[in-house]
């Protein structure tokens, strides 16, 4: 059992860094989220500060770093509500974007505040005022001393979806009994895929509570598509159009190039794309990149319909629109090393997925779906323009596609139940969990 005495010289340490460097954090985030437009009331919440009253009754706490760790966790929200019907859920994450997604997109009953920052002063405002029955951390998002005071005021907490990257193995290798320290916090973790397991496993997790568990992206609820503007836009769009999402910087130069390249191989100067980047503030400087290459584009940011050859969607938590809209979308994150995102999204609404060779986060996901015929794997923008010339050429492709991506998707309904009466059970289960000790 773990205690507060039987802390890390390592996490020790940490704790007296974090505090000495609170007033330098603090303004780098409130710089950021003034940036970002968050009203300042907002960005006090990082101090621990609430701006929303505790709800009566049971509260389970989700915490995710930013939008997909949350969005990946939607549906277990909802399901752990659905199964608790007296309950509220506080869902908390670091970044604006992921705001302004969980304002459109949390189910009733549920409510978002800004994460406080990993120090003892807004840590100890953030639970006194919460004061959460038990507490979800998904991915990989693990502050040191937000898992340690949130286990020493006595809540069980666990970590779902758990994944670690190459670096992030290294990182924690160096400081392995702090590592297993945080471990020791949690009742249950249920990681991702197996690279995951086996890393925890050798790093020194508890055998009895670590366990491999389903992909909640797997299980992602389906973006909103409201029928009334999916009426609206469809008839904007030109007959023959693709997708890129998700798009990250040095991505949507070669989208540009493929799509050019398969506007001259059908001989279509018609051919529209949708773009959609991951990170919508950067639309100037897509825009204008567009431009530089000849061609015309509209910005949904601006209220403008889908004219021209390239229509920008720079605006956050309107996925499925797009992705209900389009006949064929490649998957942005995977053309440069940023590990790729999830395909169950665009998979929910039956769209074929076009992806490169950088798919590390996902890396099992992916390879079901090659397999199976739902998404293909392209290298460059050679070959992206050659792939989406060829399957917007042959509907027949594109339908058996769509057909196995959708078919990957369904079955979403039973894995989210099992996983979070899994999850209920660890939390209310009278069995012995690590304790942190008092809450200082």
């Amino acid at each position: 059992m773990t205690n507060r005495r039987g802390s890390t010289p390592f996490y020790r340490l940490y704790c007296g860094l974090a505090a000495a460097a609170s007033p330098l954090a603090w303004r780098r985030v409130r710089a950021k989220l003034q940036a970002e437009g968050i009203a300042p009331d907002r960005m006090a919440e990082r101090m621990g500060r609430a701006t929303l009253a505790r709800p009566e009754g049971q509260l389970f706490w989700f915490h995710a770093a930013s939008v997909g760790e949350s969005v990946s966790a939607l549906a277990l929200i909802e399901k752990v509500l659905e199964l608790n019907p007296g309950a509220h859920a506080l869902v908390t994450t670091g970044t604006a974007g992921s705001a302004q997604v969980l304002a459109k997109r949390l189910p009733e009953r549920a409510l978002h505040q800004f994460a406080p920052l990993d120090t003892a002063r807004a840590l100890r405002r953030f639970f006194r005022h919460w004061r959460p029955d038990a507490g979800i951390f998904v991915e990989s998002e693990l502050w040191p001393q937000m898992i340690v005071r949130a286990r020493a005021t006595g809540m069980r907490l666990a970590l779902v979806n758990a994944r670690l990257s190459k670096s992030s193995l290294r990182n924690w290798r160096r400081f392995g009994t702090t590592f297993r320290f945080l471990l020791d916090q949690f009742c249950l973790i249920r990681t991702q895929d197996e690279a995951t397991l086996e890393a925890l496993l050798e790093l020194g997790a508890d055998r009895s509570r670590v366990a491999r568990g389903p992909n909640l992206k797997s299980m992602i609820s389906p973006p909103p598509a409201p029928a009334q503007v999916l009426a609206e836009l469809a008839p904007q769009f030109n007959k023959l159009f693709w997708a890129a999402a998700a798009t990250h910087p040095g991505e949507e130069d070669a989208v540009i190039e493929a799509h050019l390249a398969a506007r001259e191989a059908l001989g279509r100067p018609d051919l529209q794309l949708l773009l959609i980047p991951r990170h919508p503030h950067r639309a100037a400087e897509i825009a204008a990149m567009i431009r530089d290459r000849g061609l015309s584009v509209s910005q949904r940011s601006r209220g403008q319909a889908p004219g021209g050859d390239v229509y920008l969607a720079d605006t956050l938590g309107e996925m499925g629109l797009w992705y209900s809209l389009s006949p064929l979308a490649f998957l942005g994150g995977s053309l440069v090393p940023v590990g790729g995102h999830t395909p169950y999204e665009p998979a929910c609404f039956g769209t074929p997925i076009l992806h490169g060779p950088h798919y590390e986060n996902f890396a099992e996901v992916y390879a079901a779906f090659d397999q199976s015929g739902a998404a293909r794997q392209i290298e460059d923008a050679a070959e992206l323009g050659r792939e989406v010339a060829r399957l917007l050429a042959d509907g027949t492709e594109l339908a058996r596609m769509s057909e196995i991506a959708r078919g990957l998707a369904d079955g979403r309904g039973a894995r989210i139940t099992h996983v979070a009466e899994e999850l209920l059970q660890a939390l209310s289960s009278t069995a012995p969990a690590a304790d942190a000790g008092p809450l200082r």
